[in-house]
């Protein structure tokens, strides 16, 4: 199986022209349904030139409280109660979140939705989101306030019946078999109960992604990256930027997170949240996104992308991954 993941803010701190403040949209495969991680301000207008939209929309995951991660959550609520939203909404964050949201939609006249919140701590130990697509736990990483990582584990249901297992069973050819498929169990002419269980072929591997907060030390991840297919995280600074500017920010360098990707044999690394000083296209002389990614690339040897609004990458189980278009 596989996850999609969109990028609908790849700047950090301050929007550029090219480039929005932080989210991303993940999704199981080509599914409508969604899930949010961060919503800078102006998230919403990112999101209406992707293929998502806010009644699908699973759950936000919010890495931590910095604005270019936040401000723009009190306006994707409200637009998604003018749009009609009634389903309730899973939002997971550190402490704060939750006064945060309310003091915004009070401050701007909206005393109730019409879907219910759903507020969960995910700075606590025993935090996990799961639903029928995936289980969702939180990381901690370094950084100037409380900041979190969200692995993305698939979950795969086996539909596909084993013709073997049902012929060794005896299980006729017919409205038997679909039943199975359905996930009933069936009694057979001579008395004996067949579960789907007994013959249903193994679920697909799962595929893992990790999406990074803001974090200055990515080898904090090495035991969630163990078996992860990707790894998003944030590459704010060149390493000789960093040295001349200091650790006071508490950012990552493309070099450190190559180590730390390396180290854990993640399957392919896509950076993103870049300084504004990074140009696609830089002028004589300066620094651009391609010496960062070299930078990330003289210590990993896997497939290395470089997140721009809108792009759009799906990892599959084993590593394999495509851009898609």
């Amino acid at each position: 199986m596989s996850i999609r993941v969109t990028f609908l803010g790849t700047s950090a701190g301050l929007p550029t022209i090219q480039r929005n403040v932080t989210s991303l949209a993940l999704a199981k495969g080509d599914s409508r349904d969604w899930y949010m991680v961060d919503c800078g301000e102006a998230t919403q207008h990112q999101l209406l030139k992707t293929r998502y939209c806010t009644s699908r929309l699973q759950m936000i995951f919010i890495t931590h409280m910095h604005g270019d991660h936040i401000y723009g959550l009190p306006g994707l609520l409200a637009s998604a109660s003018m749009a009609g939203r009634t389903q309730p909404l899973t939002l997971c964050g550190p402490e704060g979140l939750e006064a945060y949201v309310v003091a915004s939609l009070l401050g701007g006249d909206i005393n109730e939705l019409p879907f219910k919140l759903i507020f969960k701590r995910n700075d606590t130990s025993e935090f996990t989101f799961r639903d029928d697509d995936f289980v969702i736990t939180a990381h901690e990483l370094s950084h100037r306030v409380p900041s979190f990582a969200a692995q993305f584990r698939e979950i795969n249901h086996s539909s596909k019946l084993d013709t073997s297992k049902l012929q060794a069973l005896g299980v006729p050819r017919g409205p038997l078999w679909g039943r199975l498929q359905q996930a009933e169990s069936v009694t057979l002419d001579d008395g004996c109960t067949v579960s789907p269980q007994q013959v249903m072929q193994p679920p697909e591997k799962e595929c893992i992604a990790i999406i990074g907060g803001d974090n200055d030390r990515p080898e904090l991840l090495a035991e969630a990256m163990r078996d992860a297919d990707l790894l998003v995280h944030e590459a704010s600074f060149s390493k000789a930027l960093r040295e001349r500017i200091g650790p006071e920010y508490m950012h990552s360098t493309p070099e450190q997170v190559g180590i730390a990707a390396a180290e854990a044999g993640v399957g392919n690394l896509i950076l993103t949240h870049f300084s504004g000083r990074y140009q696609k296209n830089p002028k004589q002389g300066e620094e651009g996104i391609e010496t960062l990614r070299q930078e990330a690339a003289n210590v990993y040897s896997g497939p290395i992308a470089m997140a721009e609004d809108f792009s759009c990458w799906e990892v599959k189980a084993g590593g394999e991954i495509e851009p898609v278009t």
